[in-house]
């Protein structure tokens, strides 16, 4: 059973395009955020502790070793030769264009990079930036840009002091797919307070912008956040395991088989993830939503008339 009988993957895209595998290799270029430096808050959301993504803490290396420690794993693990930069920790965007220019071209100057994906927040997306990767696009390496939407709830996003709502979101989508950019939009499932609808909701919403790719991941609680200190306290209970997959299969049918999911389930190392354990079992997420939309005998973009209905 493979999950790309199901769903269109990133993997399976990119390497039928390329007509050889294709691999993220996680970079840590030192950025902060918005909402942690002060300019709109401190502390961050709720729920972030960057190591929870970011393998390479916050004392990183040069962004030409990083890539080469990433890519003796990966051709040991995969024997891949092609990689994107995926600029992952913290907000990618969020600095003066000509720092962000240096920052990207280290990257594409490796021979073996073909492109980059650029992880930031909806409110971090000013023209001159999105001008930028629009120029990288045209000179023909493949870019997608990341935007960490979470919700479409400006109430949840506001609970998890995301610093940003959802028109922010609607302004940056527009701008960016007015330059010809791929958009991949980060959703959390299991944010407090939200149910099954909210996700489909949060989805719907989504696709009317228009997107290119989706990343969904479950809500997982990690140490060092404020959400640690409300799980603790019982506030707080996080998705079972059987809940996520079938709201990710749910999410799956309705999404347009057009779309590209890049991302179906997030993990955290655990060192120092406190829930739910199964956040910690990528392989068997991943083969239980298999297993859901087999069982189903579904597939994505089967829901499109169902869909065409919640539009109504």
């Amino acid at each position: 059973m493979h999950l790309n009988e199901y769903v269109r993957t990133f993997g399976s895209e990119i390497s039928e395009r390329y007509g050889q595998r294709i691999h993220k290799i996680s970079i840590d270029a030192a950025f902060t955020c918005p909402n942690r430096d002060g300019s709109k808050g401190r502390g961050g959301c709720t729920f972030c502790n960057n190591s929870s993504f970011n393998p390479n803490g916050r004392q990183p290396q040069p962004i030409a070793t990083q890539i080469e420690a990433g890519r003796r794993v990966i051709r040991k693990r995969t024997g891949a030769h092609r990689y994107m930069a995926y600029f992952q920790a913290y907000t990618n965007t969020y600095a003066d264009p000509a720092q962000l220019r240096m920052l990207y071209d280290s990257a594409l100057a490796e021979p073996d990079v073909i492109g980059m994906s650029v992880g930031t927040r909806p409110d971090c997306v000013p023209p001159p930036v999105l001008d930028l990767l629009q120029e990288y696009q045209a000179r023909g390496y493949e870019v997608w840009l990341e935007l960490g939407l979470q919700s479409s709830f400006d109430k949840t996003l506001q609970s998890v002091n995301r610093g940003h709502d959802y028109e922010e979101y609607r302004t940056a989508v527009k701008a960016a797919r007015a330059r010809g950019l791929k958009v991949c939009t980060h959703l959390i499932l299991g944010l407090p307070g939200e149910t099954a609808w909210h996700y489909g909701r949060t989805l719907q919403r989504v696709l009317a912008e228009g997107v290119d790719g989706l990343k969904l991941h479950p809500l997982h609680v990690v140490k060092g956040t404020q959400l640690a200190n409300t799980w603790r306290r019982g506030e707080y209970q996080p998705l079972k395991m059987d809940e996520y997959i079938r709201s990710v299969a749910d999410l799956v049918e309705l999404t347009p088989a057009e779309i590209i999911f890049h991302r179906l389930t997030g993990t955290a190392a655990t060192s120092i993830l406190l829930a739910p354990q199964w956040c910690s079992q990528k392989w068997r997420v991943l083969n239980g939503i298999a297993q859901e939309l087999q069982q189903r005998g579904t597939r994505q973009g089967c829901a499109k008339q169902e869909q065409q209905v919640w539009n109504q």
